[in-house]
Order: C-alpha cells, then structure tokens, then sequence
C-alpha cells in the first residue's frame, strides 16, 4: 500500500516538475509568458491535482462539486493572502456571468465602447482552473501552497502529498519560478502562438495524417489550426488561438504580403455540397506565393471560439502553394468566370467561381505581379492604355484580325483560357511550337506568331528555308504539320537527355556511397527469416538448446535473433556476458569458471589498491581542513583559500545532462570544491556538465570540528551507508573488515610511493564519482544505498586502472543498466570494461564524435537529401551537434529503462550481423520517425534540441529499431548496387 501510495506521490510531483520546466523555458526563450498559454493551463491542472490529493472532506465542503475553491474558500479565512485571491476570483466569476447573462443585441454595442470598461474573456479551461490560475498571475501561488504544508493537519489526511514533509516543501519551492514570472496580456505579433511542446506536436501530427483532405495532391501545411485531443496541453483557449491566428494571418502583417482580396468567391468543396462562399487571398513571402481561401462563416464572427474550432469548414479551407501549380484554367459562362488550378501531377483543384466584374482578371493580375521575379505567365496579360492589364487578344480561324473580348458579339464570349506558370529553368521558345492552345478560338500551336490564309500546305518558298521555322514574311501557307513534327524531335532529344543525365547522376550517387557510406555496414546481408524467422528474438527454449550443444550451435544464429528481435529479459543475466565478450560463444562451463576466476582476483585486487589510496586521501583532506580551520579561528581571511577551493573542480556549464531532477537538486543543494584537488594542475575531463550534490566549503570547515572528521565525500557516504559501505559482492571470499584492514596496511606501506600529481588525480576522480553515483537513476527501483554502493565500487575500479583518462560524467549512466540485469560486482566490472572500449572513444578524450557526425551527415544526405536540405535551410544544423548525447550514452537518457535494455543489446549484435556502426542508423530513425513534423513546422537548431529533449522517454523503441533496421538494409542494397 506505502509503495503505490509513494509512487503516486511520485508521479504528481513529477508532473509538475515537467510543467514548470516547459513555462520557464518559454519564460527564457520569450522573455515574457502571455497569459493565454496552454502552459500556465497545463501547470495549473498538476498543481490543482496535487492539492486535491487526499484533501479531508470537510476542507473540499461536503455540498461542493468545485473542491478547490472550497479549500481556498477554507485558507482564506486564516490566510490574508489567499483571501485576496478569492475576493478577486469571485469578481472574475461575477463579470463572466453577467457576459454570459448579456443580450445578444448588446454586445457589438459594448465592443465599440472603450476596452476598459471590456469584460475578460476566459475560456471553459482558464474557469476550470480559475482559482489556482489567478493566484499564479497574481504570484502568490508559491506562498499559499507554503501556508497550506505548514497547515496540512487542517486540510489534509497523514499519507497526502502536501502533508508529506519532503514532498509538501518541494511542490511549493518548484511554485517560486512560476511566480516570479512576468505575465502579459498585450497583443504582440505573435501573442497567440507559444511554442508547442513535443507531445502536442506528434498527437497534432496524428491528426492531421488521419484527417488529410483526400482530393488534395500534396499535404497540407501544419498550420496550428488542428490541434484537438492534443496531449500535455489540451485547452480550448489554445485551440480558439490558433484558429484566430489563421484568420489573422489572412491579413496583411509583418510575415506575409497581402497582394490579392476578394471575398463571396464560391467554392463547391465536395460534389455532394453546394458552392459555399468564402475569402479568396493570395500572400507573397520572402520565398513562396500562397493561394488561400477561407469560408465566410470562419471569418464573420457568429462562432464562439470553442465552435470556431470545432467548425468542420476548417475542411473545406484551402491552402494551395502556387510552386505546386502548374496550369490555371480559365473558363467563362453566363458572364461568370471560373478558375481551376491544375498541379504538377494533373490533380484538379475544387474550382474558385469569381463573382462578375473583372475580378478574375484582377486576380490574374496580382498573380502575374507576385510570380516576378522568379516566375511568369504564359501567355503573359497584355497592358492596354487606359484600360491595364487585360486578357491576351486572340486571332479567328481563318481571320487576319486580332479581336478584343470587350468588341465581340455577346454569343462569342464564351471563351476558356489556359496559363501556365514557368519559372526559370524551364526553357521555352516562342518558336519551338510549345504554346498552349486557347481553346475558345481553336488557335493552331502557332497562332501567335504565324499569319492564316487559304493556300495548301505545299509551298516553294518556304519548302526552300534552311528551317522549318524560317518562313518568309511574305509567304502565306499554313504549315500545319510543322509544329508537331519538331515537337517530336525536341521531346525525343529531351527524354534521351534527361535519360543519359539520370543514369549519369545515379552512377555518381553510387559511386558517392561506395565511397563514403560502404565502411558504415556490414556487405554480406543477413535475412530475418533464413534459416527461419528470428522476429520472436532470443528466447529462453532456443538459450537453452545452445547450453546443452556449445560446441555446434551457431554463434551467428543467436546473434541474427537478438539482432531482430531482442533477449527474452529472464535470460538477460546469462546472455549479456556473451554479448559484452566477457565469455566467448562456445565455451565449456570449466573455461567459464575459470574467467569468473580470474576476473574475482583481478577486481579484489584493484578494490584493495584503490582503497588504501582512498586511505591517504582522507587523510590529506582531514590535515587540509585542520590548516583551513586554523585560519578561520585566527580571524585570517580564508577568500583567497575558498577561491582556490573552488576552481579545483570548476566544470563548463553544459546542458547534455540537464534534467528537471538535475536542477532541483542543484537548487537546493550547494556547492563545494574538491578540497583535496591541487589548483588547476590538470585539466578536468569531465563532459562539463553542472554538478548537483555538492558541500559547501562553510559546512565542510565546520563538519570537521565534530569528532576530528573531515568534511569529504566519503565521509559523507558513510553516514548514509552506514557500516556497509565498501561490502564486495557476496561470494568474492574478502569481508569488509578484512578488505579495510587490508586497505589501511598497504596505504602504510605505500604512502611514501604516491606522488601529489597521484593523490590529486584520485581524490578529484573520487569526488565527480561520488557525485554521480548519489544522483544516478535515483528514481528506479533498484538503485537502493546498497546498490549504489555497489555501483560506486565498480565505478571507482575501472576509474583506478584508467586514470589517464579518469571518470568522466556519463560514465555512471552506462554503469547502470549493466548492474540492474547482472547485479554482480565482479560481472558488472568486466563487462563495463568490454563496453567502455568502444565507448569510451566517444568521451572529449576520444575522437569518435566527430566521426559519428560526418557520417550522419553523410547518411542523411544519401538517404533523405529532402531533410537534409530542409535542415540545411533552417540555420544548418546539419551538423549533427543535438545527437550528442544520444551518441555518448548509447540511447541511455532517450528511452524507458526497460526499451534500454533491448536497444543495447541490438546494438551489441548489429556488429556480427548487419553494422558495427548500427548507432548512426538508431539516430537517424529518430529523426526519419519524426520527418514529418521537423518538415511541417520547420524546425530550426533550437525547436529540434527542445523537441527531442521533451521527447525522452517517449519513443516507440520497436518502431525505432525496425526503421534503423530497414536503413542498414537500404545502405546494403544500395552498395550491392540491386
């Protein structure tokens, strides 16, 4: 019962560290929060379930359904400052009631009065909330939250979070951000938008994949508009926004050009509606021409906002990028003009009716304008004195004359143009017979520049021309055929060309990945499904034939079947050692004891030495207290000593590591330097990343007056491990005492063989290792103060044998996994070493990072040169710099435990069965997963690094693996060249 209460406890408080990390964030990259986000929403809603947990019935009112305004109904009585906050929430209700009491005649009356005397508009979520809401803009939410914990006994029952005394304290601490914020009601260019959090942006994606308009050739833009159901922040208020923001960037603005307007344009959306009015308007950017249209009722102001959002005219709005286009067709009937928009692949937009007048023509011409430089119509308008722009004038059949529309008889009207729009690069000849033919008139190919007449096709003078286009001025024949025959002959040289140009690009593509990409993957390719399916993975019947036949069981068929399909996790402890190398495939059971041998001399070993150079350390650092605490009683000034202390282990501020963990305990907890570190005699190899479980120097200088001990990091861990810190595993023949003993007789021995540089080097290693280990995985079941003892011992065993390199953050993180499934010291030791051999390259001391970036880039370019180009516009991050962290911890902080678990060992595979590189591939189907939505809202450097950092812990490991799978196939097939 305690444990599924804690874990609830656990999950509210978690909740509201992620909330109040996504309202700081926007906080920092805003400078101001708009007091219409969805994020003071979603905060509002965890700080609301927080209070309501456990909350005694006479405090949530016995009548009341709103339970949270009886509770501060109930605090305000003894609490000023939340008795404000009622008096102001019951004003807020007051107004909202008498709007919703106001006659509808009234209210355009009210909005031309002044926006003072205007009533707050709150959505059903913001009154939802209102009570916890108004005290977050009024920053006092933290100091009621405070009172309410220091008071818990009146409202709360014994197991409540708020009455929990670790809980209470830190829900209200996390609560003093928030407040501090500055919130706006000003209307900025962009006051509606915030920036979505990742789950918005894949249940959005969801949406719209599965509600995309069927009659539409290519997706439509992620435009904010469909973001119903969506996850982490579902407020109406939200929704309302965007649908305004639409309607708004229908505008002229900043952003956006408006070149065209025209309202009542009809629409016929599916042929079993009626034309539907509605706004037609085109908008330039820097580098696109838009075509929209919006129906009236989204625009006209009758819907509230939830049903504005609602409205299923949001289906019917089109939004059609002029790139895509490539033929307009423009047909006139009974004075009526209608246009439809013809795409590169011959789809047929739903057809504009433009109302009479020349607006068709208007619009033709705004179009015309907006497509300069880049783009033109063809045939272009033709400029008329006093008149402008107008159709192009057309010549009969048989007739000498160019006729103007406005001069034929009312019957010949009825006239259909054609326009294409070409942009450079397309070639075009006025001569080369390629004009499109106006229907109307039944114009031959020609009819634009070749005089008519009523001779035959047979004629000397121009049968005599060097060209077929070189007609005489005074020839008068009509050459039919001509046209269309050097139509033929250019579209014969253009395919043959264009054929030659691809295979010659193709071969270059080829060449490319042999050269760059061929080293990435394995050449020889092993299938799922011979000699049979390897999808089930690696299960405990198939483990246990292998045990009893080692010798002739294959090592590749194992290997193929945790490549595709995992380890069976009961089975996990006795195969990972085979995965890591620790034991070789085929081995007797006496050679594997051996190993286990060998590995148990070799750990209590290094455990031995260690520890008595551990023995030394302390006592520097007691001796170096002892000196410091002599010149604090002599009334010495110690700032120069304490700025010494200090850029001993001074690290460079990094945010790879950073978790909403991390921060809290880095503010709650200071700092303190390595007191035993020398001053900068050696650079640190940490990864830079802040610590957060750190002494102070003070409490370090006072701790060492109580029974003459020092204030160290060991010290430290044995007041919380008490009597079992340093305990091996049980079974590796040593006992504590014995190991200690043993620890202390050589530290006598070699103390005079340790050099300073020595003592130094491990006393800092040391204390980044004690660190790390306190905050490592805290919140997963297994890391008890035991298990983290154990974790520490193996860390500082490997650290004791590479001090060239020393402990570098992250190393605990790859540590871990490993203890959880082996829960063997010795075991853990040997098989994090294995591990660490390729690891370890992608630390600043290796070189494998830059390698693993080149080759992504590589990769992409290959792969999805349409993402990587999109990427390479929006700022250039084609660089690779937000998979670090997935690269250095192999997946480790990106993924549930459990998912991490089989990533690892597929990866551990891949290197017998498809690629020893098989993370680059990992990587890239993160981002190939989510393409689509990097592609919609044009992610830059800075939206990708926020978005994959909400997203940990949050993927489809299988689908991520499937995918990773599938681009090793697609690079293997492609160096084969099938």
């Amino acid at each position: 019962m305690s444990c599924s209460a804690d874990a609830v406890k656990d999950r509210l408080l978690w909740n509201v560290k992620k909330e109040v990390k996504q309202i700081m964030e926007e906080a920092v990259t805003r400078k101001f929060v708009h007091e219409d986000s969805s994020h003071i929403i979603a905060l509002c809603g965890v700080v609301e379930a927080c209070l309501l947990h456990m909350l005694k019935r006479r405090a949530a009112g016995f009548l009341r359904t709103d339970k949270v305004a009886a509770l501060f109904t109930k605090v305000g009585k003894t609490c000023a400052i939340a008795g404000d906050v009622c008096k102001k929430v019951q004003e807020l209700q007051q107004q909202v009631e008498s709007r919703k009491n106001q006659p509808n005649g009234q209210e355009p009356l009210k909005r031309q009065g002044s926006t003072t005397s205007k009533t707050p508009v709150l959505t059903p979520q913001a009154i939802k909330h209102i009570w916890v809401r108004t005290a977050l803009i009024e920053k006092v939410l933290d100091k009621i939250v405070q009172y309410i914990v220091d008071n818990c006994s009146k409202y709360y029952e014994k197991e409540a979070l708020l009455a929990d005394p670790v809980c209470g304290p830190i829900l209200a601490s996390l609560l003093v951000g928030p407040c501090a914020l500055e919130y706006t009601k000003l209307k900025t260019a962009d006051h509606y938008w915030t920036d979505p959090s990742a789950d918005e942006l894949v249940q959005r994606h969801r949406i719209h994949g599965a509600h995309g308009r069927q009659d539409s050739p290519s997706k439509r833009p992620a435009l904010g508009i469909r973001k119903r159901h969506s996850s982490g922040s579902t407020s109406d208020d939200r929704f309302a926004a965007s649908a305004r923001e639409y309607v708004e960037s229908l505008h002229q603005n900043s952003r956006t050009h408006l070149l065209y307007g025209k309202n009542n344009v009809l629409v016929q959306p599916k042929d079993d509606l009626e034309a539907i009015p509605g706004y037609l308007s085109l908008h330039q950017s820097a580098d696109s021409l838009t075509l929209k249209w919006t129906p009236n009722q989204l625009m006209n102001g009758t819907l509230g906002d939830s049903e504005l959002e609602k409205s299923v005219y949001w289906d019917y709005a089109l939004i059609v990028p002029l790139s895509q286009i490539v033929c307009i067709h423009c047909h006139q009937q009974q004075s009526r003009w209608t246009l439809v928009l013809v795409s590169q692949d011959g789809t047929q937009r739903p057809p504009l009716h433009f109302p009479q007048g020349g607006h068709l023509l208007a619009f033709l011409s705004c179009l015309e304008n907006g497509l300069l430089p880049r783009g033109q119509l063809e045939p272009p308008l033709w400029s008329q004195q006093g008149k402008g722009k107008v159709f192009p004038k057309l010549r009969k059949r048989n007739s000498n004359k160019s006729v103007d529309l406005e001069e034929m008889p009312a019957e010949d009207t009825s006239t259909d143009y054609v326009f294409r729009i070409i942009y450079p690069g397309h070639k075009h000849d006025n001569n080369s017979g390629e004009m499109i033919e106006m229907q109307g008139f039944g114009a031959n190919l020609l009819s634009w520049q070749l005089e008519h007449c009523s001779q035959g096709s047979s004629c000397i003078s121009c049968s005599m021309g060097s060209s077929p286009y070189d007609i005489p001025s005074c020839c008068t024949c009509i050459h039919d055929r001509t046209p269309l025959k050097m139509l033929c002959e250019s579209m014969k040289r253009q395919i043959i060309s264009r054929a030659f140009y691809g295979w010659l690009a193709h071969c270059r593509h080829l060449s490319t990945v042999r050269t760059h990409l061929s080293a990435l993957v394995n050449h020889s390719i092993v299938p799922p499904d011979r000699p049979a399916s390897a999808a089930a993975g690696l299960t405990r019947e198939v483990w246990s034939k292998y045990q009893k036949d080692r010798k002739n069981y294959k090592e590749l068929e194992l290997l193929r079947r945790v490549y595709y399909g995992g380890v069976q996790h009961e089975i996990r402890k006795e195969v990972w050692p085979f995965l890591l190398g620790h034991y070789k495939f085929g081995m007797a059971k006496k050679e594997m004891d051996q190993v286990d041998a060998d590995i148990a001399l070799r750990y209590q070993k290094v455990m031995a030495e260690w520890k008595a150079c551990e023995v030394i350390v302390k006592q520097r650092e007691k001796e170096s207290h002892s000196a410091t605490l002599a010149k604090f009683s002599s009334g010495s000034s110690i700032d120069s000593h304490v700025q010494r202390l200090i850029h001993r282990d001074s690290t460079i501020s990094n945010d790879v590591f950073i978790s909403v963990d991390d921060s809290e305990a880095a503010e709650q907890e200071p700092k303190e330097p390595a007191l035993a570190a020398p001053a900068a005699e050696f650079d640190s190899p940490d990864s830079g990343l802040p610590s957060s479980r750190n002494y102070s120097v003070a409490s370090g200088i006072l701790s060492s007056i109580d029974d003459g001990q020092g204030g160290s990091f060991e010290d430290g861990a044995e007041e919380e491990g008490g009597p079992e810190r340093g305990r091996p595993e049980p079974g590796a023949g040593v006992s504590q005492e014995q190991l200690c003993s043993h620890a202390e007789g050589l530290a006598s021995l070699c103390a005079a063989s340790y050099s300073i540089e020595l003592l130094d080097t491990v006393a800092l290693n040391l204390h980044r290792i004690d660190k790390d280990v306190q905050r490592c995985d805290r919140n997963y079941w297994y890391f008890t103060a035991e298990n983290l003892e154990k974790l520490r011992n193996v860390m500082c065993s490997y650290v004791w044998e590479h001090l060239e390199v020393g402990y570098v953050q992250g190393m605990c993180d790859l540590l871990a996994p490993l203890m959880v499934i082996l829960d063997n010291d010795q075991l853990a030791y040997s098989c994090f070493s294995h591990l660490m051999k390729r690891m370890s390259q992608n630390f600043p001391n290796g070189g494998a990072m830059d390698t693993h970036f080149a080759n992504m880039r590589s990769l992409i370019q290959i792969l999805d040169s349409e993402l990587f180009e999109l990427m390479h516009q929006n700022g250039d991050y084609t660089h690779f710099y937000f998979c670090y962290r997935w690269f250095l911890l192999d997946f480790k902080r990106e993924l549930l435990y459990e998912d991490v678990f089989t990533v690892w060992e597929v990866i551990w595979a891949a290197k017998h069965i498809s690629s020893e590189h098989f993370v680059l591939f990992i990587a890239l189907a993160l981002v190939e997963v989510y393409r689509e939505i990097i592609r919609d809202n044009n992610m830059d450097f800075t939206d990708i690094i926020k978005f994959f950092n909400e997203m940990a812990e949050h993927h489809d490991a299988a689908e991520i693996l499937r995918i990773a799978r599938d681009l090793v196939y697609k690079v293997q097939t492609l160096i084969e060249n099938k």
